[in-house]
């Protein structure tokens, strides 16, 4: 694998570090990107602005993240295998590959996969404060160019849903190659339903979410437009359908909160 900076941890006195521990520098920035008119509002992008605020964007905007974050380690507890690899792609600031690395089996590593240097800047200067019996290794790059292998655990939260559509078949399937056997993919998206209607209300559910978090109207509605065209969401029924097709043998929904929801599929 290429363009990856390790950043070995060892033994600790308490062999524990907390996500939330390790992420709390960050956790008191309050996202105000969107609060001001911006007249024309550019793409989202994962810059150093985002990467400042993004323990409070996604916490505020996301229904249930934490829960997913969580139930990613219980998970990783479950299936992770000694001496495999667990790969958290499209890592930001690695709230899952803390949660993986807490819980996972003996002799595992942890490969924290992103495009973004300003989010792999930051958590690498939070690992560098850090001390973990499971290693997490840095690589910056995308994940459609990386290689899996000797995966028994695979998290993608809210990963998948910036990927172009035509290229996330093929990115599962290589996965899917890349997996010990009874390893698991945990896949978590915004979702799109077929009906208009549901459609319709579960993202007025989500602004009602979004409000509740203290986001004004002028903010939720300048970051639907930085975001759209960037995150294109689908069904549950096209995840599903796409991760048999890739050869997982079950996929089931563990999660949902709106129009936000998380699978795990089965090899």
């Amino acid at each position: 694998m290429t363009n990856k900076k390790d950043i070995d941890k060892h033994d600790s006195p308490s062999g524990d570090v907390s996500k939330k521990d390790a992420l709390k520098k960050d956790a008191f920035k309050k996202d105000t990107l969107f609060s001001y008119p911006m007249g024309a509002v550019k793409g989202f992008t994962f810059d150093d602005t985002v990467a400042s605020v993004f323990p409070d964007m996604i916490q505020r905007s996301v229904p249930g993240y934490s829960t997913v974050v969580a139930i990613s380690g219980v998970l990783a507890q479950r299936f992770s295998q000694p001496g495999t690899r667990l790969y958290d792609l499209g890592c930001s600031l690695g709230a899952t590959s803390f949660s993986m690395a807490q819980s996972a089996a003996t002799d595992c590593e942890v490969i924290a996969v992103d495009n973004a240097s300003a989010m792999l800047d930051q958590l690498d200067e939070t690992l560098a404060t850090q001390s973990l019996v499971t290693p997490i290794h840095l690589m910056h790059a995308d994940i459609m160019d990386i290689e899996i292998s000797q995966a028994s655990v695979v998290a993608m939260n809210y990963t998948l849903q910036f990927v172009d559509i035509e290229k996330r078949e093929s990115l599962l399937a290589r996965i899917h190659q890349g997996m010990v056997d009874n390893a698991v993919l945990i896949l978590s998206e915004k979702i799109q339903f077929d009906s208009e209607q549901v459609d319709e209300l579960f993202i007025d559910l989500h602004h009602d979410f979004k409000r509740a978090n203290g986001y004004s109207d002028l903010e939720i509605s300048q970051k639907r437009d930085a975001i759209d065209n960037v995150l294109v969401p689908e069904s549950l029924a096209k995840h599903r359908q796409r991760l048999v097709d890739c050869g997982f043998s079950r996929v089931e929904v563990w999660f949902q909160c709106f129009n936000f929801g998380s699978l795990v599929a089965f090899k």
